[in-house]
């Protein structure tokens, strides 16, 4: 009777929770930087104007790989659900939206309509982050020194991808910010912070939990918007998401990672 109940349950299993060996859904997250400098960021990076000549160039540049991936659909950094981008887009392909300097609008609308896609999809989520809190910590315990160092790294990443794109095009630099090295040293950063915190107040471990927990809902999101093994969902992020994005595609066995030196050739 055990084993019988056992059948059943796995039976009841989704089809898309089992490895596949071949029709798999594709996910390309795609690693960006805040193109019209909103500032929201602890550190942020300091862009020159997209909708300049040569950057427009760029622009059709990237997009021109991008459609290598052949992506069935967007998404993007915006809360799920809103109908403000709904309306926006819907009024973009009736030539009665100008694009903004935004990633959204330069990369994943432009991206969109040139591939005759009707919707584009948002999948953010708002969540906490308790970064405060562990700055209190490591004030009040004597290693806001050391605490300040792990700070200056995110910082020193962020300018590093500044002076980047101060001479490269907008596809090298992304090309930079994906490769593999990059969010591997943002992750390394986080796991750090673990460390500020003790069994009567788990600050780090909080922060990077709250900020797991945001991901893995964004995650969901784009999971959600798989209809058929043969998806390609192209993804548009901010850069501190991607190696925690890249990570979900990576442990999830119904889908297959893929990646933006997939479609360059730069590993």
């Amino acid at each position: 009777m055990r084993k019988i109940l056992l059948f059943l349950g796995l039976l009841a299993i989704p089809s898309a929770s089992w490895p596949q060996s071949e029709a798999r859904p594709e996910i390309l997250v795609l690693g960006t930087y805040h193109m019209a400098n909103p500032g929201h960021d602890i550190h942020n990076m300091q862009a020159d104007d997209v909708l300049s000549p040569k950057r427009q160039l760029e622009i059709t540049q990237l997009i021109e790989v991008l459609k290598r991936f052949h992506p069935t659909k967007i998404a993007i950094e915006a809360e799920v659900g809103s109908q403000r981008v709904a309306q926006q887009y819907s009024d973009y392909l009736a030539g009665k939206y100008a694009l903004s300097r935004n990633e959204i609008d330069q990369i994943g609308y432009r991206l969109a309509r040139e591939l005759g896609n009707r919707a584009i999809y948002p999948v953010d989520v708002d969540g906490d982050f308790p970064w405060q809190r562990v700055v209190n910590y490591a004030k009040a315990n004597g290693v806001a020194d050391k605490f300040e160092a792990i700070n200056a790294g995110w910082g020193t990443m962020v300018k590093e991808q500044g002076d980047f794109l101060g001479s490269h095009t907008v596809l090298e630099t992304l090309e930079f910010m994906n490769s593999d090295s990059r969010p591997a040293r943002d992750m390394a950063l986080y796991f750090a912070l673990v460390r500020y915190g003790d069994p009567f107040d788990y600050a780090g471990s909080d922060l990077l939990a709250a900020w797991y927990q945001r991901n893995i809902r964004i995650y969901r999101n784009i999971v959600a918007l798989i209809d058929s093994p043969s998806e390609k969902i192209l993804v548009l992020y901010g850069s501190g998401h991607l190696g925690w994005l890249r990570q979900d595609i990576a442990n999830d066995a119904s889908v297959r990672l893929r990646k933006l030196a997939d479609l360059t050739g730069q590993q």
